[in-house]
Order: C-alpha cells, then sequence, then structure tokens
C-alpha cells in the first residue's frame, strides 16, 4: 500500500470503499438520475468515493456531492471500451470527475494511437488517471508511464489473463509489493469477506458494483438458488 504523500482526492480513498455505479444499456437504471440516487445511497451506506460512466451520470453524480469521483466512459461493444481515446478522457474530466479511469491493458486502441497520449490528455485537464489493467504487467507499464493508481479491474476480461470466479487477490498482492502507486482491487468482489481479503492483500482501496448496485444479477443470483431447490429431483 503506498505511504508517500498522495493527491487529496486519492488520499480520501485510502482503506477504503468505493462504489461503481453503472447500469447496462436497455436495463431500468440506465439512467443518470438514477444512478445519481444509486450513489447516494451508498454514500449513506458508508462508501467513501464513487466510480460511474457516462458524461451524463458523471455531471449528476458530480453536481450531489464532493467525494472522490473515479469517470470514465465506456464507448465499443469489444476490447477496448473503457475511455477509449483521449478525446473520451478529455471530456470525462470536464465532468468534475477527479480520477479519470481507462483500459491500460495491451489490447490495441480503436483509434490506434498509444496510451500516453490519454494519460497525458487527463493530466493535462488536471485530473488523475487510474490505469485499469488484466495482468501484472500491464499494470508495471502503466505506472512507469505516469499512472496515478492502477487497478486490477480487467482481471479475467482478457484473453490473457485468469478467468476466476472471485476477485484476483494474487494480482493485487504482486502489484501492491512492486508498485509504488495505489493498487485498486476491483473485479469480480462479491462478499464482504473479499473486500476484507482485498485490503489484507496490499489493496489501497477496494471498488464494489455488481454486489452493491445491480439489482438485476443479484436477482438471478437468488433466482438461481430459489429455483434449484424448487425443481424436483430428476429420475
Amino acid at each position: 500500500m503506498a505511504t508517500h504523500q498522495l493527491p487529496f482526492p486519492v488520499e480520501r480513498l485510502r482503506g477504503r470503499l468505493v462504489v461503481s455505479c453503472q447500469a447496462y444499456p436497455g436495463e431500468p437504471l440506465r439512467d443518470p438520475d438514477a444512478m445519481r440516487r444509486m450513489a447516494l445511497a451508498a454514500l449513506e451506506g458508508g462508501a467513501a468515493g464513487v466510480r460511474a460512466q457516462g458524461l451524463a451520470d458523471l455531471r449528476a453524480i458530480r453536481a450531489a456531492t464532493d467525494v472522490p469521483l473515479i469517470g470514465l466512459w465506456k464507448d465499443g461493444a469489444s476490447g477496448v471500451v473503457i475511455t477509449p481515446t483521449a478525446g473520451h478522457v478529455r471530456q470525462v474530466a470536464a465532468t468534475g470527475a477527479e480520477i479519470v479511469a481507462l483500459d491500460a491493458t495491451s489490447r490495441p486502441r480503436p483509434d490506434g494511437r498509444p496510451l500516453a497520449e490519454s494519460f497525458a490528455a487527463a493530466h493535462e485537464a488536471g485530473a488523475l488517471v487510474m490505469a485499469d489493467v488484466a495482468t501484472f504487467e500491464e499494470g508495471l507499464r502503466a505506472a512507469e508511464s505516469g499512472a496515478d493508481l492502477v487497478g486490477t479491474t480487467l482481471s479475467g476480461y482478457t484473453d490473457d489473463s485468469p478467468h476466476l470466479p472471485g476477485p484476483d487477490l494474487e494480482l493485487v498482492s504482486r502489484l501492491a509489493a512492486a508498485l509504488d502507486v495505489p493498487v485498486v482491487a476491483e473485479g469480480r468482489i462479491h462478499t464482504p469477506a473479499q473486500a476484507r481479503a482485498a485490503l489484507e492483500a496490499g489493496a489501497f482501496a477496494v471498488v464494489v458494483g455488481t454486489a452493491i448496485t445491480h439489482p438485476t444479477t443479484l436477482t438471478r443470483w437468488f433466482a438461481a438458488e430459489v429455483d434449484a431447490a424448487h425443481r424436483p429431483p430428476s429420475r
């Protein structure tokens, strides 16, 4: 865990929970005011910061609270979709999000431009960079390239990273031991015990989304168990 002096928005997240408030296209909660309310509910529960996507959602959340806001813009259907270009970075920063999250994997970017341009665009706009990575090597490169935070967000979502049912705690531990910048644990953290385990593995902060803010998935988890219990035994 980073111990040197950090920018104020980052320092406020040390050892704390960040809640990701996002809804997928076509879902009933895909609405900026719904995400604003979701963020406020999470903050009432003890979250120290919010991660959210989409310019309208970010503006609505920023207007409602001054907690650290990690902003991103998902654009595209596959590959690099999290704040994929420097142009996306600038627009996310303009919403007032202090931290811009972006895909920092080794996959090609849709505009063919180098990742360094996106890092520079965030810093020029006065924002910090959270580099979402999938592997240890990507985390090292992101930190060397100027990322202010490195997140394990994309582990399990690329071909060269392990597909685990829960969080990639080994990646959290390895990055935390190797980097001077804060390492944020994110991805498939489904229980409070897993969130605690991520901090114990060396994470600076923990981001939880689905298990808190995605009722459709939560309902499916419960419905699957109920349906399994109700289903008559096979003969």
